[in-house]
């Protein structure tokens, strides 16, 4: 082939890779395959409203939206879990300060911008961050004229989202914040430019909202709502992203952080794109009681002794249950718009050691790039996933001493236990999204005939579930010695959570996650430009 045919061909091979059929269009158009996503109406809490405007944080963005308000008409509770990057962000800091100092209570909302991530910004950062919140609190008439206004605990958490390393802009977006003000409104199109405005690479608004009730007063209807903004730099430790969610409930202000807390582990704590967890991290909640009746107690956990005069236990326990099925949803929806995604794939894995064996492997084999490559071909090279299973971080055998990780064991309970994983006990299938039967790969460490036509026909799905039973077989005797000694030692020393159930009771780990394909590379290779 003449040299110059293979430059044009080179060329023309260069110029496909760079076309991003995954990615977000540049002009912000929703990707026909991701408007299923998107609400075209929604039920809203009580009280909240939400409001946009341009900054031009990011040069290149001259006209989108990429500031967002959402506040409560009356200061309320709210609480927030936050990354546990080492590198964490300024607003991570000034929230999570103002957080404590307002103890829950007595908080107006968030502002949020997109474009910078005001991360890794030194103390010029953490100033433009109390800046941002300052500013929202003077929409509000809370920051008094002539006050000290550094020794002014902010009403308004922050948020940022964008190219790590970079100044704020800040005067760009104190300009902003009084027009995010003077947008404020309730309606579904309020709520939805809200979302929109927090995006980055995402590829649509990520919104939920839906109306519950609560046993001790059934008539009353309540309103949660939602939104989330991720695509890339997405892997759990704490929560993932940026979140915020309200709702009209009323929450104890001692109670919301346990709430939210709670519900933090199984939702957006179980969800991965490319192993990167973020230096912003944050999802923050909110609870204003406003469409709650007059004597209608706060909820609130019971106290040490057991005593809890503020609300029903059943209220309580639906509303975590309300909570933690609506952060599920939401979460999801962040796998479903990871980077050059085509898959939504659920990781789910069984064991009877324990329920930290189970997430282990489940998410060891989320963030296995050879996995997740393999999905993206529709190769049913499942030898990759036994390959994750193996090397899982807590699973292969650790090179301490004997003596720190007998503590670390005792600690733990069985699940530093060497037989966390056993290959005549491990059996991995493919479960089709559409109820069809599952297709064994492995049985107790045995290799099946796998029907290549029948793996590429559940390949080519959008939806795939992995499914994992590390406990598919009785445990043999060395492992039942174990469980037995093991346990015998950690009553002589006293520790109260030793697994009694271990070998006879079923824990399950769930972890989200999607596939890697070629356009993930090219969002990240240029990700600043």
């Amino acid at each position: 082939m003449a040299p110059k045919t293979m430059s044009l061909k080179r060329a023309f091979s260069a110029t496909l890779q760079q076309i991003r059929t995954y990615s977000a269009p540049g002009d912000r158009s929703i990707p026909a395959a991701k408007q299923k996503y998107v609400p075209t109406s929604g039920t809203y809490p009580k009280g909240f409203l939400a409001g946009t405007s341009h900054a031009g944080v990011k040069a290149s963005n001259t006209k989108y939206d990429d500031v967002t308000m959402v506040v409560s008409e009356e200061p309320c509770a709210g609480a927030g879990v936050f990354t546990r990057n080492v590198f964490k962000a300024a607003p991570v800091t000034v929230s999570r300060q103002t957080l404590s100092s307002r103890k829950s209570d007595g908080l107006r909302g968030v502002i949020v911008n997109s474009g910078c991530a005001n991360a890794v910004t030194g103390k010029k950062g953490t100033e433009d961050a109390a800046v941002m919140a300052r500013e929202t609190d003077r929409c509000f008439g809370e920051v008094q004229a002539g006050g000290n206004e550094d020794q002014t605990v902010p009403r308004t958490l922050v948020m940022s989202t964008g190219v790590i390393g970079q100044q704020l802009p800040i005067e760009k977006i104190t300009g902003a914040i009084p027009k995010a003000h003077q947008a404020l409104g309730t309606s579904h199109d309020h709520w939805l430019k809200a979302a929109q405005a927090i995006c980055t690479t995402d590829t649509f608004p990520k919104l939920i909202s839906r109306t519950f009730t609560l046993p001790s007063h059934p008539d009353t209807e309540y309103r949660i709502a939602g939104m989330t903004k991720g695509a890339g730099m997405i892997h759990p430790n704490m929560a993932t992203l940026l979140g915020i969610i309200c709702t009209d409930a009323k929450i104890a202000p001692s109670s919301i952080y346990d709430m939210l807390r709670r519900s933090t582990p199984n939702t957006f704590n179980s969800i991965s794109i490319d192993g990167d967890t973020s230096t912003n991290d944050t999802v923050a909640f909110f609870a204003n009681g406003a469409a709650a009746p007059n004597d209608q107690p706060a909820m609130e956990f019971p106290s040490d002794d057991g005593d809890s005069p503020h609300a029903s236990s059943a209220d309580i326990t639906a509303m975590q249950e309300t909570l933690n099925s609506f952060m599920g949803d939401l979460a999801k929806l962040v796998v479903r718009d990871g980077e050059g995604a085509t898959k939504f794939v659920t990781i789910r894995v069984r064991s009877d050691i324990g329920f930290l064996t189970a997430k282990r492997v489940a998410t060891s084999i989320a963030r296995s790039a050879l996995v997740k490559t393999a999905l993206y071909g529709k190769d049913a090279n499942w030898g990759r996933i036994l390959c994750a299973i193996g090397y899982a971080p807590g699973i292969i055998p650790s090179t301490e001493p004997v003596d720190s990780l007998r503590s670390r064991n005792l600690h733990l309970g069985m699940d530093d236990s060497k037989f966390q994983v056993v290959p005549e006990r491990t059996s991995v299938s493919f479960v089709p999204a559409d109820g069809s039967e599952e297709l064994k790969l492995l049985v107790r460490g045995e290799p099946e005939r796998v029907d290549e036509a029948r793996a590429k026909e559940i390949l080519e799905m959008e939806d795939l579930e992995i499914l994992v039973r590390l406990d598919d077989g009785p445990m043999s005797a060395s492992q039942r010695r174990e469980v037995k000694d093991r346990r015998i030692e950690q009553e002589r020393r006293g520790i109260s959570r030793p697994l009694a159930s271990v070998g006879r009771k079923q824990s399950e780990a769930v972890v989200w996650t999607c596939d890697f394909s070629h356009e993930y590379v090219t969002i990240n290779g240029d990700y600043r430009t």
